[in-house]
Parts: C-alpha cells; sequence; structure tokens
C-alpha cells in the first residue's frame, strides 16, 4: 500500500475520530439499524434500491458501500434479466450486453473486466455458486430474477467477509416463501415477447405449523434477436425451513438448472454496420447443467447472540461445441468430404464443497453497545477439463469426440479462512469497524495438455501453490443526522492465482516459480442517506490499487519463451454517485399520484501503472473500463399504474491493454464506442395478487455492442440486441 493511501486512510479516521470525541455520549437508548432475519429486507418498501441496514443476519454492513436491489419494485425486463433496468440506481457498474437470453450476466465496476462477473464474489443465498471462486471464478449460471427477491451489492470491503474478489459481492438472495401465512398459495407469471420469447414462472409455498416452504419451475425459451440464436433454460428450486424451537430452524433447499443456447458468433465492426442481426456461425452452442444443493441452520443462542451454518455445494457441468475459427473463415462446406469441418468440443466438470459458519453478539463496553461478528470457512473444489476434443461435422447440439480430448486436466483448490470484524460504537453518531481475515490457499493441477506431432503425450508442469496470508481493513461511519451518514473504508483483497495461469505448454510457456496472488486494496469515503420521504441519495470518491496483475511477457534467449508472471499494477480512481428525487412529496401532497426521478453516474480512470513489465502497457487506461457510465429515468404513477422511461449512457472503452483504435479486420481488438440506450416500462396491479407488465427494451434502436471477444463465443465483436418488447401477466392466490 503506498504512503499517500495510508495517510489518506489514517486522516479520515483520526478526523472522524475527534470530531466524534467533541460530542458528548447520549444516555438515550442507542438506535442501532439491525434486521436478525434476512428475509424482511425490502419486504413492505415500494423502492426498488435501499441501503443495506447496518447488521443482517450474521452479517456487518456499516460502513461499506452497498446497495440492495428489491427485485419486485424493479420497474424492467427481470424475465430475460436485463441488468440494465435491474443495477440501473447502483452508479459505475459496467454490463456486457452479448447474451440476448439473459443466461450470462457479466458485471464490473471500478475499472474491472466484466467477464461472467468474475472480479465480484457472485453468491446466491450467502454460499458460492461460480465455477471455482479461487481458481475458475467465472459465473457461468445465475439464477432468473423471477425467483430472486433482492440482491445485496457490496463494494470494497467486502472483501474481509467474503474472501476473493476486487470488486465486491454480489448476493442473490431467492425467494423463500416465509412471508407467506397460509397453508398454500400459488404464484403465477406468464411472460411473451419479441423474437418468440416465452416465459413461464410458477410457485406454490405456504406455512403450517413448525414448517414452511417453496418450491418453482421457470421455463424460458426463445429465437433471439440474432439469427443462430435459440435457446431454452429450465430451473427448479425447492426450499423447507423447520423451526424446531422459536430459536432454531434447519433449511434445506436445492436448484437445479439447465440452460441449452446456440452461439450466433461474433461479428465484424463492417458485418455490423451492414446488418447486426446477422450471424456466420450455426453449429456453435453452449450447454450448461448447474445443481446447489445447501443445508443452513439458524440458531439464536440469546437475545445478543445470533449464529449461522452453511454447508453447501457446486455441481456444474459446462460444454460447448462449435466451430472457433476466426470470423473471418467460413464455416461452409467442405467440397472434399462435401460435409462441415469437424467441431470443437470442450467440457468441463465442477464439483465444489464448503461449509461457512458465523456468529455475531453484541456486547457492552461502557454505556455503548458494540457488535462483533466472526466466522470460518472451508472449502474444496475439483475442475476436470476436456477440451479441443474433434467433434462432429454435424449442426445440432452433439458432443460425441473422435478419440481422445488432446487436454485433459484436473485441476484442485482447496480454502481454510477465518474473519472477524467488529463495530465499535464511540458514541451514539460515530461508529469504527476493524477487520481481519486469515486466508490459506492451494491450487495444483495435473494432467495433459496435448501431444506432440509424434504422438506423445504433452503433460503440464508439476505446478502447485500453497500459500496463506492476512488482510486486514477498516471502516468508520458518521451519522450527520438520523437518516444521513457519512462513511470511509480502505480494506485489502486480492484475486488467487487462475487455473489458466497454472496450465502452461512446457514447449512454449514457463510458469514463474514466483508468481504471487494479484493484491491489493479498495477506498472508500462518500456521503449517503435520505431527506424525509422525497430524497435518496449516496455520493462517493473511490480508490482501487490491483497490485501483481498476472499475464504473459516474452523472454528472450535461446530459444525465447513466454513466462506467466506477474507483469505489474493498475490503479482505479472515480467518483459514484446516486440521487433520487420525489418532487410530489417535497412540494406538494398526493393520496393517488407519484413522480420520481432519479439518476446515477460513474467515472472511472483506470491505467496500468508505469512499471508494467510490458512496455507497451504503461500508462495505457486498463480495457473494459469506460470512463463515464451514466443512467438515469423518470417513474410516474397513478394508483396502481406505473410508467417508468430509462436512459442507459455508456463512454467508449478499449478492448485490449496495447488501447488499439481501428478495429482489426475479424473484430477481435479495436475500440468499443460509446451508446446510449432507452428503455420503457409499464405495470399495473389490479389487485394484491393481479398484476399486468409490458416493455419496450430498446425503444429507438440503438445498434451497439459492448464486448469484442478472441475466442468463446465470439470470436469478433458481439453485437447487443436491438428494440424488444415483452408482455407479462401474473396472479397469486
Amino acid at each position: 500500500m503506498s504512503k499517500k493511501g495510508i495517510v489518506f486512510s489514517l486522516m479520515i479516521v483520526v478526523l472522524n475520530v475527534a470530531h466524534a470525541q467533541t460530542k458528548k455520549v447520549s444516555n438515550d437508548t442507542l438506535h442501532i439499524r439491525s434486521l436478525p432475519d434476512v428475509t424482511v429486507v425490502g419486504r413492505n418498501s415500494k423502492s426498488d434500491y435501499q441501503q443495506m441496514p447496518e447488521i443482517v443476519g450474521t452479517n456487518i454492513y456499516a460502513g461499506k458501500k452497498n446497495a440492495l436491489i428489491v427485485l419486485d419494485n424493479v420497474q424492467g425486463n427481470v424475465v430475460t434479466n436485463n441488468m440494465r433496468q435491474v443495477l440501473a440506481k447502483v452508479p459505475g457498474i459496467h454490463i456486457w450486453e452479448s447474451d440476448p437470453s439473459g443466461i450470462q450476466i457479466g458485471i464490473a465496476a471500478r475499472g474491472l473486466s466484466p467477464n461472467r462477473s468474475w472480479e465480484f464474489n457472485v453468491r446466491q443465498n450467502g454460499y458460492d455458486i461460480s465455477a471455482d471462486p479461487f481458481g475458475y471464478p467465472e459465473a457461468y449460471y445465475n439464477p432468473q430474477l423471477q425467483a430472486v427477491q433482492r440482491i445485496e451489492i457490496v463494494r470494497g470491503q467486502g472483501s474481509l467477509q467474503y474472501g476473493p474478489q476486487f470488486g465486491g459481492l454480489v448476493n442473490y438472495i431467492l425467494r423463500n416463501g416465509s412471508e407467506i401465512n397460509k397453508p398454500f398459495e400459488f404464484e403465477t407469471q406468464q411472460t411473451v415477447g419479441s423474437n418468440g420469447l416465452f416465459n413461464s414462472y410458477n410457485a406454490v409455498g405456504g406455512k403450517k405449523g413448525k414448517v414452511h416452504y417453496y418450491t418453482f419451475f421457470d421455463h424460458r425459451n426463445g429465437d433471439g434477436w440474432r439469427e443462430n440464436s435459440r435457446y431454452y433454460t429450465n430451473a427448479g428450486y425447492g426450499t423447507v425451513t423447520y423451526n424446531f424451537t422459536t430459536k432454531f430452524s434447519l433449511t434445506a433447499e436445492v436448484m437445479r438448472s439447465h440452460i441449452r443456447s446456440q452461439q450466433p458468433g461474433g461479428l465484424t465492426d463492417a458485418q455490423i454496420k451492414q446488418d447486426a442481426q446477422q450471424s456466420f456461425r450455426s453449429r456453435n452452442w453452449f450447454d450448461i447443467t448447474w445443481t446447489t444443493p445447501a443445508l443452513i441452520a439458524n440458531y439464536k443462542i440469546n437475545e445478543n447472540t445470533r449464529w449461522n451454518t452453511k454447508l453447501f455445494g457446486t455441481i456444474g457441468d459446462r460444454n460447448s461445441v462449435g466451430f472457433l475459427q476466426s470470423i473471418t473463415t467460413k464455416d461452409s462446406i467442405n467440397p472434399a468430404t462435401l460435409s462441415y469441418n469437424n467441431r470443437v468440443v470442450n467440457l468441463d466438470q465442477y464439483r465444489n464443497y464448503g461449509l461457512e459458519s458465523r456468529i455475531i453478539t453484541d456486547y457492552h463496553l461502557g454505556k455503548m453497545k458494540n457488535t462483533l461478528s466472526g466466522g470460518m470457512r472451508l472449502y474444496t473444489g475439483t475442475t476436470t477439463r476436456q477440451a479441443d476434443g474433434k467433434g462432429t461435422t454435424g449442426t445440432g447440439y452433439d458432443i460425441s469426440v473422435t478419440g481422445n480430448y488432446p487436454r485433459d486436466i484436473t485441476f484442485k483448490s482447496s480454502n481454510v479462512a477465518a474473519f472477524a470484524e467488529n463495530i465499535f460504537r464511540i458514541n451514539d453518531k460515530f461508529l469504527i469497524i476493524p477487520g481481519i481475515r486469515y486466508e490459506w490457499l492451494e491450487g495444483s493441477s495435473s494432467g495433459r495438455n496435448g501431444y506432440t506431432s509424434g504422438g506423445a503425450e504433452i503433460l503440464l508442469q508439476n505446478v502447485s501453490r500453497s500459500r496463506s496470508f492476512v488482510l486486514a481493513g477498516i471502516g468508520t461511519e458518521y451519522h450527520v443526522t438520523k437518516a444521513t451518514e457519512i462513511y470511509a473504508n480502505i480494506s485489502q483483497a486480492y484475486r488467487p492465482i487462475q487455473f489458466a495461469n497454472l496450465q502452461a505448454p512446457p514447449t512454449t510457456d514457463v510458469v514463474d516459480p514466483d508468481l504471487k496472488d494479484a493484491k491489493g486494496y479498495n477506498i472508500d469515503l462518500g456521503y449517503r442517506g435520505k431527506v424525509k420521504n422525497f430524497l435518496q441519495f449516496d455520493v462517493s470518491g473511490f480508490y482501487l490499487q490491483y497490485d501483481n496483475r498476472v499475464g504473459t511477457v516474452t523472454v528472450s534467449g535461446t530459444p525465447s519463451y513466454r513466462l506467466i508472471t506477474n507483469v505489474g499494477s493498475s490503479t482505479s480512481k472515480g467518483f459514484e454517485g446516486y440521487v433520487e428525487f420525489n418532487p410530489i412529496r417535497a412540494f406538494g401532497k398526493s393520496k393517488h399520484g407519484d413522480l420520481i426521478i432519479f439518476g446515477s453516474y460513474g467515472y472511472t480512470d483506470a491505467k496500468y501503472s508505469g512499471d508494467h513489465k510490458d512496455a507497451s502497457t504503461k500508462g495505457k487506461k486498463v480495457e473494459n473500463a469506460p470512463t463515464n457510465i451514466f443512467r438515469g429515468g423518470i417513474t410516474g404513477g397513478y394508483k396502481g399504474f406505473l410508467l417508468t422511461a430509462q436512459v442507459s449512457s455508456v463512454g467508449e472503452t478499449f478492448s485490449d491493454a496495447n488501447n488499439t483504435v481501428a478495429a482489426s479486420a475479424n473484430g477481435n481488438t479495436g475500440l468499443i464506442p460509446s451508446y446510449t440506450v432507452t428503455d420503457l416500462t409499464a405495470t399495473y396491479k389490479f389487485s394484491k395478487g393481479l398484476n399486468f407488465k409490458a416493455g419496450i427494451n430498446n425503444l429507438f434502436n440503438e445498434r451497439y455492442f459492448t464486448r469484442r471477444a478472441g475466442g468463446y463465443p465470439g470470436p469478433g465483436a458481439l453485437p447487443a440486441d436491438g428494440r424488444t418488447f415483452f408482455i407479462s401477466v401474473g396472479a397469486k392466490l
């Protein structure tokens, strides 16, 4: 950490402490924003955006940059997981919009990569759901948002409670039916839309005696906006909670999701200008099966102490088959064989299991009530990868291969972690929240990485990494009024060595024996809160230091070779602001009407440092990091009717670290232009149990793309959807 960063952070803490100590400690009962039951957060609110309370369950959110998105109140297309609408009020979120089905969610912030949200710690109901959070943190599976009650987003200091991430935490909390107070309730939502979209969500839940349960089945299919974009998804979920006593409950749950989609491939820039809906890949397919079982115990030890333990697993399969050559190479029938060329088959299996146990307790120091949260984590994961198999010459989804897979590799990761975080309440206005986390990690790889020209196996280098380290951080919160507060924090973060970094062909690449995990820190300083019932805001500055980035450099010699090593650092700094204003509540009164105006803006200056080992990258802007991201809108309502218009404007960004401006002939590299998209959504609630929704996405049919790919699912530039619409009807009985 730089001296400047340390001094800046200490100044924040010291100034806040000095200011707080000048105030006389109140003898009144301290008001603590604490909610022990996580299922009630945001349930009865009409707003889709809120700040997290200081404490939820066994988790501490005080002093952290955070946001809570309540899905029931989101005015947008949640059927296809349209994240630019769902996260419109979370400033600075960069979204890849290259999957029209909404299956693959790619989000990031502060100059990090949105690739399948891998810089976030992605969880469901508090436990991991990515392929492997340490060696391969790509979120191939994301829950369908109709089944999600809320999304919790924590930046920066979340690394102390949740582990490896620079971006923060994204936690999808599924509906569990705990609000149902009768033995049986049926819920349904039926949706149709452009390009053959059909979605059917059906759920039943209830409560009787000591048991409450909830289960749903969701099906979605469509043809996609582009050619060769057919897809379908089927997901089923069940959860049962048994309350043994008023203090102890046990929940068993399981999610099973199967997704299959046709991949239309990338395009060149010229092809996008000609017709962004065209596709030159009809034989590329992607198939994901994901199962996430969990057993969750909650125990209220006494009035001041609560305990939570989760035993969970991720059982995932990721299969792809296709013709993966550059888009400038035609996938056409071979005149010599009168059939297509063989496709490439890649298969991954993820078998991960973990346990997390947390406890939180309140205690007194003098007159002030303080809170201590601590926990531990055990995790083991195995990824089996079979790649570059010789597939069929067919067109449909078929993962049959001829002969062996050239690459047949097993990756293993293990993790033991422990953390503690404490809220020290100096007085009834000022809080200090220090935290610490211990990590032990081990990652290894073994297997075959190909064959020589003579048919001999090329075995992976014997690479294994075992290490342990400590992360620390501190946050502060000062309550200017009962509803507004200044917050600040600094926290170390890390990104473990990825599986790909342990997968070096010994004939061309060498893994640096001193290869280290990427480490760094986040700093936040902001002011947030509410003014009565008409203004809500959160404005802050951030500083993110990302050290020991892993990359590849060429080492001269006889022969020369590529070295996988820590290549340097990057720095991101900027501003994140959100404001929501209700003029009707501010200047008048209306029993039936409402009007909300909101805007969120993120400014990010992300650059590689001058000590980068790749000379061509020194001082360049970080790729996939738009400088400006603005989303704003207006919602008008009368009685049960709501109409929302939203604008999303994202600045240009580079697709590679060399900051290439001119687009390459194959569309793999080049500038990603800025774009502005407008969405319109309407909702009418006939009654508490009957609703109607409709919307138009990309109202003005903007042509744009957010991503260039060098491999799957491209290669090439990947166009976002043009104008589409949806209509939905739902009921609860």
